[in-house]
């Protein structure tokens, strides 16, 4: 493959990583097959669909920060389509009898999905503070917030043993004191670059001084000092 450049590769592999994923969210489909020819999915799991959906909406998340990644939001999109359709399937077919436990399991995964989501939201703040190095946009308020509310709620959910609530929040503490750390980092590193941009234009204000001192003095050769001619 040395006759194709690496964005002919990137775009390569790209395709043939969708065809793949493709493969990979039909797959499931002999499954509900069956579940609606049964009328039934008991015995059959919601867990693998409802990570799949989490992981999905992940991925289709990060597409849409990143650049040119048209690629990861295609496909990505059409895995939260066949999830979302798994599920409403396994749902409409579970056993009454058992129907208010596997109803709880899947619209709890979907809250953890969103919960997630919305606890990666920082990131895009964290990526413009790293690239601009600066903490403009990045209040230490708000950091320190998102982590103290991940905190309680999830010893909140530990303590019920609701893990759709405790599981998140994990993220949520890890990405606020991830911001806290860049505060810290970029607040310090704008003082620095502050108090040298003062201390160059400083420096170059007094060597402008002496310049000009120097420019406006003349030798007289009647007198032993130099006289200024320079205007005041």
């Amino acid at each position: 493959m040395g006759f194709l450049s690496n964005d002919q590769l990137t775009f390569l592999f790209g395709i043939l990583g969708n065809i793949v994923a493709a493969g990979m969210f039909l797959a499931p489909v002999p499954t509900f097959y069956t579940i609606f020819k049964r009328k039934s999915s008991e015995g059959f799991q919601s867990i693998p669909y409802s990570v799949a959906l989490m992981s999905a909406s992940l991925l289709l998340y990060y597409g849409l920060l990143k650049t040119n990644a048209y690629l990861l939001i295609s496909i990505n999109s059409i895995g939260c389509a066949f999830e979302v359709t798994y599920l409403i399937i396994y749902l409409i077919y579970a056993p009454k009898q058992e129907k208010g436990e596997p109803r709880l399991s899947v619209v709890g995964w979907i809250c953890a999905v969103f919960s997630v989501a919305v606890c990666a939201a920082p990131l895009s703040i964290m990526r413009r503070v790293v690239r601009t190095k600066s903490v403009e946009y990045l209040p230490f308020t708000l950091s320190a917030s998102i982590t103290l509310n991940a905190v309680m709620w999830f010893f909140y959910g530990l303590l019920q043993h609701d893990y759709y609530i405790a599981l998140p929040n994990v993220l949520g503490f890890l990405f606020g004191i991830a911001q806290m750390i860049l505060y810290m980092v970029y607040k310090n590193l704008k003082k620095n670059v502050e108090e040298k941009s003062e201390q160059l234009a400083g420096n170059k204000e007094v060597v402008q001084m002496t310049n000009d001192t120097e420019s406006c003095t003349v030798d007289d050769p009647r007198m032993e000092t130099k006289i200024c001619i320079c205007d005041l």
